[in-house]
């Protein structure tokens, strides 16, 4: 089974500046955006924070296993980079955008609970350099993800 199958007051000022870089990476600060599967990511610096939802962990119960991307590693969107393990169901975990994996939350191997207690703060899982800062834009707003959870 993958979050796919299950089916917080955000900040909504939006701000989006392009850093005087040679590359234009934009530069996103507390904006959150959501998959479909119910992961969300914030982005700083080019580098998105990925984690799955309050609402998925709710559907999955008590967690009692994570399995994290290896740092280092490359990532396509959409890619399987994880598994959560849950009293009542496995679930895979999916990259919500392309990049390589720069960071790991370590703290799940012996604390996978944190998946639950905080999932979209301290129960982050990894950490990805994104490969196009441009897909962060095509993924769902919290007004959206809301609308999405209730169908």
């Amino acid at each position: 089974m993958s979050l796919r199958l299950l089916s917080s007051s955000l900040l909504r000022n939006y701000t989006t500046s392009l850093r005087a870089s040679a590359s234009q990476t934009a530069y996103y600060s507390t904006i959150k955006k959501y998959t479909e599967d119910h992961e969300w990511v914030t982005v700083v610096d080019g580098v998105g924070t990925v984690g799955i939802t309050d609402y998925a962990q709710k559907a999955l119960g008590d967690v009692v296993f994570v399995e994290c991307p290896e740092v280092g590693s490359s990532v396509e969107t959409m890619a399987q980079i994880g598994a959560v393990e849950s009293v009542k169901a496995a679930s895979d975990i999916f990259a919500p955008l392309a990049g390589e994996i720069v960071d790991s939350n370590t703290a799940l191997e012996s604390e996978p609970g944190l998946i639950n207690s905080s999932p979209e703060d301290k129960g982050w899982l990894c950490k990805i350099k994104l490969a196009d800062i441009s897909e962060f834009d095509s993924l769902m707003d919290e007004e959206a993800y809301k609308a999405h959870c209730e169908h």
